[in-house]
């Protein structure tokens, strides 16, 4: 099993998403032996998972059913351990179209955190990119590449435990990409841009605070970063409904039999949208720029 790769067949070992609603889902470490509890029941690994095809509907020992998914990036966003604040697939979708990411890339990423932008970036660079990723905390750092070593990507990516404001990347003039997440990502613009390759490539910064953003930019337009720019990525889902409207009164039918007839006014049924009263409001900024070919 790897997140780049898809396996038709859950095997002893694989990380499977377990899927019980839209709005709920979960991870499991496929184990033989072992046992999940859920809400409908208990899945009991050795019979109800292993050997079974990604996509299967097992039924629990309620008599409830879930489905078992193959892992991507966007089910582990939604269902990782929270170690940290992370990224969701509105603003990972953004940030890998706008750092031109492919087959090949190579990107550096600091902070890693939780983990959750790391594992869309290493599919996306997969089979032939790597991933410098660095993360401050010790802790954080042993735990994240355990993940990575358990979701078979660990040959994508290297993990460093170091603060990269002070010591960069540990690696010079080889990324296309580079990717801040951190609190004063101002103070690694320079080893950023030390870190990416001569012919240029694109940079990232995320903030939640805009006086954050003006000091990444103040440090970008120093290093001569060009076509710097900031936006916000809001998701606005509208609803869905069928409505009933009265057909206009057009007058007499001039086709009908008797003078005077009028069609009759049946309600139309339309599909519609509507805006949402509430949504999801301020994540953060995204901070873009371009290092010129030097």
């Amino acid at each position: 099993m790897s997140f780049v790769e898809y396996s038709d067949l859950i095997r002893d070992g694989d990380v499977a998403i377990v899927y019980l609603s839209h709005e709920s889902m979960m991870h499991v470490k496929v184990k033989q032996g072992a046992q999940t509890q859920t809400r409908y029941g208990v899945i009991r690994h050795s019979s109800d998972l292993i050997g079974r095809r990604y996509g299967s509907k097992v039924t629990c020992s309620k008599g409830g059913w879930v489905y078992v998914l193959h892992p991507t990036p966007e089910l582990w966003t939604v269902t990782l351990p929270h170690r940290t604040q992370i990224l969701y697939t509105t603003d990972i979708a953004t940030i890998t179209m706008m750092l031109e990411l492919k087959p090949g890339s190579v990107v550096c990423e600091s902070g890693t955190g939780s983990g959750s932008l790391s594992h869309a970036i290493l599919r996306s660079v997969a089979p032939t990119g790597h991933l410098h990723t660095v993360e401050f905390h010790q802790q954080r750092a042993e735990k994240v590449a355990e993940e990575f070593k358990e979701h078979g990507v660990d040959g994508l990516v290297t993990v460093r435990n170091q603060d990269v404001c002070k010591d960069g990347f540990g690696v010079s003039r080889v990324a296309d990409a580079v990717f801040l997440d951190i609190p004063s990502p101002w103070e690694a613009v320079r080893h950023a841009k030390a870190a990416m390759k001569r012919h240029g490539g694109r940079l990232c910064s995320f903030s939640p605070c805009i006086e954050q953003v003006q000091r990444t930019c103040e440090a970008l337009a120093e290093e001569a970063f060009e076509e710097i720019s900031t936006l916000e990525v809001l998701l606005r889902v509208h609803d869905v409904r069928t409505v009933y409207l009265p057909l206009p009164d057009f007058g007499a039918d001039p086709s009908a039999q008797t003078p005077g007839e009028t069609r009759p006014q049946t309600p139309v049924a339309l599909k519609t949208t509507t805006l949402p009263r509430e949504m999801q409001g301020h994540t953060g900024y995204l901070t873009f720029a371009t290092k010129p070919r030097t």
